[in-house]
């Protein structure tokens, strides 16, 4: 509806690949196709090293050395808790590459600590050091870094993909990037909770690639809700596996720190009660390690003079969405290409279902994902794109945005803001999206639904405030897929929970595949036997 490229104005480039995302996903991309010899333009809605999930937080890693025994081990780790949705192939792969991209970061330069024998532990990453390396790594490659600039939509003709176009935040002026092949890395859905790092991560990629005419898979995996100190956005997790919950009282609350402590949880949350933590679980010894390990997890407490180990601390359960789910962008084969020629999914972006089937948690398989997905999309992105070569060149390209963008009359700030709170509402409570029924998914999918209309019919400002807009519609637009997808599970598998369909369904082990804006198309896939885990 619109064509960005067109206009004389703004900032114009042509390169080989351009990589949509500046997060882990993003910058293992770039160094994947400039490693092909492509030539490379990477945009980031933040600061390429600083923004995302990644960038302010300390991270485990999926890194498995290659032992048989430890590599099956680590796989069989989540299968089941997965609903056994995982694909063994893919797994392999994934391990694999994990494997040579930690040993690569050791070669070049990650601070790694070392045990009493010297050896490098590789088992975790720091998000600030990661990533400030990933950016030196990648400009040293040759890439270009276009920072504070979110892309509106991809461009495209009839043979596929063919770059992207965007505003300068900094200057106001659009972009425009033409490329034989895009990469989607922007991470996943956490819809503005003010979880750690996610405030830029707001569906924009899934939205670019549905409009390109992409498909989605395992969206009903996507109500992930971390615990959180109510006055605190970190959501570093991992800790309270250490920790007694309590009522304000100071009565235990029964379960709430069993595997399914989130479920418990939101139901006393639900329930009107307050929710107390307190790490007291944690041994003496390795508390000063807890520390060093998760910095971060402990500056809020520090802040408020709360010594988490010792005194209880109020929590509360926000949403990460898709960023802890495993829902994403459809991938079709091993480079992480899409249906669409010429675009590829990476990262948070991409469905993480092919190695966590329906659930996972924060770091290990997700950082796992993000270098592997990252390596391949890039290497096979930068192929394709070298392989079309001069045929790439004055293509006649136009705009996919489902939104009429630079219109003299787009939606106002305010308007854009009921936009963002309305699909909250739908989002965030417990009732609707964690414990699901029928008849709430239907009644949200009612409200959803007419709000994509009205999305639709506001025009989008070339302006700053174009990005809030697109971000309206990419929340709005991934929640009606999450809860379509959701509506056909009709069973409780992996984090996918229905309150009118508790058990497991060993008819519904496949995957279900989503796509379309205004109407929206779900069907199954199949998980091969020969992927199974047996």
């Amino acid at each position: 509806m619109s064509n960005l490229a067109a206009r004389p104005d703004g900032l114009t480039l042509e390169t080989d690949v351009l990589i949509i995302g500046g997060g882990p996903a993003g910058t293992w991309a770039a160094l994947g196709a400039a490693s092909r010899g492509a030539k490379v333009v990477l945009v980031d809605k933040g600061y390429c090293g600083t923004s995302g999930a990644t960038a302010p937080s300390g991270t485990g890693v999926w890194y498995v050395k290659p032992d048989p025994v430890l590599r099956r081990q680590a796989k069989e780790s989540r299968y089941a808790l997965g609903g056994f949705l995982a694909d063994n192939r893919w797994m392999d792969r994934v391990l694999d590459q994990t494997y040579t991209n930690m040993n690569r970061l050791a070669e070049w330069g990650y601070p790694f600590p070392r045990n009493e024998h010297g050896e490098h532990h590789k088992r975790g990453l720091q998000g600030p050091e990661y990533m400030r390396l990933m950016r030196k790594l990648v400009k040293k490659a040759g890439v270009k870094i276009l920072d504070h600039s979110p892309a509106l939509e991809l461009l495209a003709d009839e043979h596929g993909v063919g770059g992207a176009s965007g505003i300068r935040l900094e200057t106001g002026e659009p972009w425009t990037v033409r490329a034989g092949a895009v990469v989607i890395a922007t991470g996943g859905c956490a819809f503005l909770s003010k979880a750690l790092g996610c405030n830029v991560l707001t569906g924009d990629g899934y939205l670019l690639a549905a409009e390109a005419g992409a498909e989605l898979s395992g969206m009903e995996f996507s109500n992930a809700y971390a615990i959180c100190p109510v006055f605190s956005s970190v959501t570093k997790t991992a800790y309270y596996r250490y920790a007694t919950f309590y009522y304000e009282d100071g009565t235990v609350i029964e379960g709430a720190g069993s595997q399914r402590g989130r479920s418990v949880i939101a139901r006393r949350l639900l329930e009107g009660h307050r929710v107390f933590a307190r790490l007291d679980q944690a041994p003496e010894d390795i508390r000063p390690l807890l520390r060093v390990n998760q910095t971060n997890f402990f500056l809020p407490f520090d802040r408020a003079g709360i010594d988490p180990f010792r005194d209880m601390f109020e929590v509360t359960l926000r949403l990460e969405g898709t960023v802890r789910g495993t829902g994403g962008i459809h991938i079709t084969d091993g480079t992480c290409a899409t249906r669409v020629p010429g675009l590829y999914a990476a990262g948070d972006a991409a469905t993480r279902e092919l190695i966590c089937g329906g659930f996972t948690g924060g770091g290990s398989h997700n950082a796992a994902w993000a270098m592997s997905s990252g390596t391949f999309a890039g290497e096979g992105a930068a192929d394709y794109a070298l392989r079309l070569g001069q045929r790439g060149l004055g293509r006649r390209l136009r705009g996919l945005a489902s939104q009429a963008i630079g219109g003299r009359h787009g939606q106002t700030p305010e308007r854009t803001r009921e936009f963002i709170r309305a699909v909250q509402a739908e989002v965030m409570p417990f009732d609707r999206n964690l414990f699901r029924t029928e008849e709430r998914l239907n009644g949200s999918l009612v409200r959803l639904d007419g709000l994509w209309r009205d999305i639709r019919a506001s025009g989008v400002p070339l302006a700053t405030d174009a990005v809030k807009a697109r971000e309206a519609a990419a929340m709005t637009a991934t929640a009606r897929w999450m809860y379509r997808t959701a509506l056909r599970r009709t069973e409780t598998r992996g984090m996918h929970k229905r309150e009118d369909f508790r058990a497991l369904d060993e008819t519904q082990k496949h995957r279900l595949v989503s796509g379309g804006l205004d109407e929206i198309a779900v069907r199954p896939e199949p998980v091969g036997k020969e992927a199974a885990l047996v």
